[in-house]
């Protein structure tokens, strides 16, 4: 039988799974965990919001001033992301309260970068919301109707996409210390557009993996816990994808 413990997205580890919290009678369902990731998305947007004013109403006054009054929300809602997803993974069991501490965090760094790329770009964060969530219903459709099948090499396949990408972020972000060219990454080249678009494709497939990770650990009875460790996931897979699709219009953008 296929390991439901095995996906692609880092926070859902083997680990998670211990059999002395199997027997507990109140466990993970799909609908809690549901209800849970809309918390975790309102938190986002409210956060995210807070950010975003701030840039706004300082450009009101000085054009010059945005990125300098939203710079320490940024680092503060990056370093707090981050100290919050090692919490989470690491500690599952502390997922409610450190996965809507994530989640106020990352709204607070999401608004700071939807509102700069707002500022070069008008209406590209409104095409960008709207393209993540057209993305996330389509894969659920897919999922739900079984035109995508979670097979092992299906999970595989998404890990090792997965993975390669994260590592030619790291060598582009370390050899940006050292004069390495990177346009070939986050140029507006033809090349670089079309990274995005794979990486924006297996962003969107990692949502597969998702779903069939809350449905088979609420089908095997999960701890109730799991239900904000699931969201969270979630919550880690859509910004990601969010992210990556703001910077493909981002780039669509600069050429016009």
């Amino acid at each position: 039988m296929m390991n439901i413990t095995k996906s692609s997205n880092p926070v859902f580890k083997e680990k998670v799974f211990n059999r002395d919290y199997m027997a507990q009678s109140d466990v993970m369902t799909v609908s809690g965990t549901m209800n849970k990731t809309s918390i975790l998305l309102l938190l986002v947007v409210a956060s995210a919001v807070f950010t975003w004013n701030k840039f706004f109403d300082a450009i009101a006054f000085n054009p010059e001033s945005g990125m300098a009054t939203v710079a320490p929300w940024l680092i503060v809602g990056g370093i707090g992301g981050f100290i919050a997803v090692l919490v989470t993974v690491f500690r599952p069991q502390s997922s409610g309260i450190s996965a809507p501490i994530y989640a106020i965090f990352e709204g607070l760094f999401l608004g700071g970068i939807s509102a700069i790329f707002e500022m070069q770009y008008g209406g590209i964060v409104v095409r960008a919301v709207a393209l993540t969530l057209a993305v996330f219903v389509i894969m659920l459709f897919l999922y739900r109707s079984g035109a995508i099948k979670v097979t092992q090499k299906f999970r595989m396949g998404i890990f090792a996409a997965t993975g390669g990408i994260a590592l030619v972020y790291l060598f582009s972000f370390i050899g940006g210390f050292f004069g390495m060219d990177t346009s070939f990454l986050h140029g507006s080249s033809n090349l670089s557009i079309g990274i995005s678009l794979f990486v924006v494709a297996i962003a969107a497939l990692n949502l597969i993996l998702d779903f069939s990770f809350i449905e088979k650990a609420s089908a095997q009875g999960a701890p109730k816990y799991m239900e904000w460790y699931g969201a969270f996931g979630l919550m880690v897979t859509l910004i990601w994808l969010y992210l990556e699709i703001l910077r493909l219009l981002s780039k669509l953008a600069s050429r016009d």
